[in-house]
């Protein structure tokens, strides 16, 4: 496994990531066999975990925690918060309240007194930006995070942020935890570059489409998979099912899966540091870790680039993040009697 650097915070991480969302209620309920899973991964390199306090709430971070015993020191540990965890309506959100009630609970499920990149799970409009970077550069400056980052933030609030930091003498978030995929390629615009400028470490998550990379999918068929069973509209879209055709032959002539061409279109990009892995099995696991040496060529991501144009979404992922403004009609219309132009 060949290592990157997380931005130019100094730490090295491997370009495949574990992410843990899999394990627990959600996914894979067998914690013994999700422990193997872990080891397996870092027994191949893997060196870089990602969880959250949501994931199963909190059994995803108590099974990495376990899988983490005797071997913590050589594992970049990132975690998030910001989801409810509760019905107490100030047990989520960014406020310095709930961040340091959230990670001292993080840190009991993990067995740990730190975490290495501790990120905002999604963005909060309710809490000023200033009042999130605050609390989080304490935490940092307490040695309980080393350094932290954001997840799904737009490029406007990431330079935003870094500005407020710059201007407040606070700490900067270090990190970025977009989606993307062949599929969704919107970050290319604006989320990636600006990351460069700021050296932010860049790691992507649902580099295989939220499943539909797999090759599992095709349209007009219907597939039983596990994710099926959660009625994921973006499984069913018939423009992401297009494209998922189109790849399926240029993958065949390139004599790969589907699944590491879709991992190797990720990786390609400069501003992508590592792409999260979210195996449930150990099957899966052993399919992506075959794929650690591709390296697609131009004549390959010219193709791919034909078939998704540079900077697009193909759908919407569901579980994507969505601007309040894109969710509530009254943030984007004016009252009736004032629309008219005279």
């Amino acid at each position: 496994m060949r290592y990157r650097s997380l931005g130019r915070t100094g730490i090295k991480v491997s370009p495949y990531a574990l992410g843990a969302m899999m394990f627990g209620a959600l996914g894979n309920p067998d914690h013994d066999d999700c422990v193997r899973i872990i080891h397996r991964a870092l027994d191949a390199g893997v060196n870089l975990v990602d969880t959250a306090d949501r994931y199963a709430h909190g059994e995803s971070e108590e099974i990495v925690g376990r899988a983490l015993k005797g071997r913590r020191a050589d594992v970049v540990l990132a975690t998030k918060a910001r989801s409810p965890m509760s019905d107490e309506p100030n047990h989520k959100g960014a406020s310095r309240r709930w961040l340091v009630r959230a990670l001292e609970d993080s840190l009991r499920r993990l067995g740990t007194d730190y975490v290495d990149v501790y990120q905002i799970h999604r963005p909060d409009p309710d809490t000023d930006i200033e009042e999130t970077l605050a609390a989080l550069t304490d935490l940092q400056r307490a040695g309980k995070i080393r350094t932290f980052g954001t997840s799904a933030l737009p490029a406007s609030d990431i330079v935003r942020a870094h500005w407020v930091a710059e201007r407040r003498g606070l700490a900067r978030p270090r990190t970025e935890q977009p989606v993307y995929s062949i599929l969704n390629r919107g970050i290319e615009c604006e989320v990636l570059p600006v990351a460069q400028e700021f050296g932010m470490g860049t790691l992507v998550w649902s580099p295989l489409g939220g499943g539909l990379l797999t090759g599992r999918y095709r349209k007009g068929r219907e597939a039983a998979t596990h994710r099926s069973r959660y009625g994921f509209r973006h499984l069913a879209d018939d423009r992401r099912l297009d494209v998922v055709e189109q790849l399926i032959p240029l993958a065949e002539e390139a004599g790969l899966p589907l699944t590491h061409l879709a991992m190797g279109f990720v990786l390609a990009h400069p501003g992508v540091t590592s792409a999260l892995l979210g195996p449930r099995t150990m099957e899966h696991l052993e399919d992506l870790l075959a794929g650690v040496d591709v390296t697609l060529t131009d004549d390959v991501l010219d193709r791919i680039d034909a078939i998704v144009p540079p900077g697009t979404d193909t759908g919407t992922l569901d579980m994507a993040y969505q601007p309040p403004a894109l969710q509530r009609p009254e943030l984007r219309r004016r009252p009736s009697g004032e629309r008219a132009a005279a």
